[in-house]
C-alpha cells in the first residue's frame, strides 16, 4: 500500500523504526510536538494536513496521535479513508495497548513517564531543565517551571502562564516515580542516565519498563483490527467514545 502519516514528532524515532520494517511505502509528515496543550489550534493544524492530502493518491491516512487532550474530536476526512490508533495519549502508543495503559496507569497513578522524544522535544524547545513526557499531566513535557514559565508567558499571556504554573504543580506534587519506557534500539542514546538525573532532582523512584511496538508496527503494516483502531470513512468525524474503545466514527 501507499500510506500517508500524519504524527506528532514526539514519536519519530519509533515510528521510523517501524517503517524500516513495514512492506509498505510511506510517506512521512511529523508535526510540532505540542497540539495537545491547546486543543483547538492542534486540532486545526492537523485537520489542515488531513485536507492538503492529494485525493486517490493513497489507500489510507494514518494519524500518529492519541485522543490527547480531545485533539482528534471532529477531524474529518474528504476522501481517503483516516486510520488511528485506540489511545488515550501518546504514552498508549509506546506502551504497545490501551489495555496496557490502563493496567499501568491503575498499578501506579503517580508515574511521570519518558521517552526519547518527550527528552528531545524538549531540547529542541531551548528548555534548560530536565525534560519527561506529560502523560498524565496538562501541559507538556518540560519539567522545569521557570523555563515554562517564561514560554508560556510569550505565548498565552501572564494571566494563562500563571493558571499553567500553579497546575503543573499542582500535577507534579503528586507524582512518585519516573520511568522511563525502553526500546532496544534507543540504548545508545543513554536516556536511562538522563532520566535517573531527573529522578534524583525531583525525589522520585526511578523505574524502567519495556516499550512495545505493536502499535506504531501494525500501523504502519497495515494491520487495523478494529480493537485496536479505528477506521473512519469519508464523511464521518472522529469523537471520543468515552468508553474503552477511546474514540468512534460518527
Amino acid at each position: 500500500m501507499l500510506l500517508k502519516l500524519i504524527a506528532c514528532e514526539i514519536a519519530v524515532r519509533e515510528i521510523c523504526q517501524a517503517a524500516a520494517r513495514s512492506p509498505n511505502i510511506i510517506d512521512f509528515e511529523f508535526l510540532t510536538q505540542g497540539h495537545h496543550e491547546t486543543p483547538a489550534a492542534g486540532r486545526t493544524d492537523i485537520q489542515k494536513h488531513i485536507d492538503a492530502v492529494p485525493e486517490r493518491k493513497y489507500d489510507a491516512i494514518l494519524l500518529g496521535y492519541g485522543l490527547c487532550s480531545c485533539i482528534l474530536d471532529g477531524l474529518t476526512t474528504g476522501h481517503t479513508q483516516l486510520v488511528i490508533p485506540r489511545a488515550h495519549d501518546c504514552i498508549t502508543l509506546f506502551l504497545g495497548s490501551k489495555e496496557r495503559y490502563q493496567k499501568c496507569f491503575s498499578e501506579r497513578p503517580g508515574t511521570y513517564y519518558f521517552t526519547s522524544g518527550w527528552l528531545e522535544c524538549a531540547q529542541r524547545r531551548g528548555a534548560t531543565g530536565s525534560g519527561g513526557s506529560g502523560a498524565f499531566a496538562p501541559a507538556g513535557p518540560t519539567l522545569n517551571p521557570k523555563d515554562d514559565y517564561h514560554a508560556w508567558v510569550a505565548k498565552y499571556g501572564e494571566d494563562q502562564a500563571k493558571y499553567l504554573l500553579e497546575e503543573m504543580k499542582r500535577w507534579t506534587a503528586n507524582y512518585s516515580h519516573a520511568t522511563l519506557i525502553d526500546f532496544d534500539f534507543l540504548r545508545s542514546l543513554k536516556l536511562n542516565e538522563r532520566v535517573r538525573q531527573i529522578s534524583k532532582e525531583k525525589g522520585w523512584q526511578y523505574t524502567e519498563t519495556p516499550g512495545d511496538m505493536r502499535l506504531f508496527q501494525r500501523l504502519l503494516d497495515g494491520d487495523w483490527p478494529a480493537t485496536d483502531f479505528l477506521i473512519v470513512r469519508p464523511g464521518q468525524k472522529v469523537a471520543p467514545s468515552f468508553n474503552a474503545e477511546v474514540i468512534k466514527a460518527v
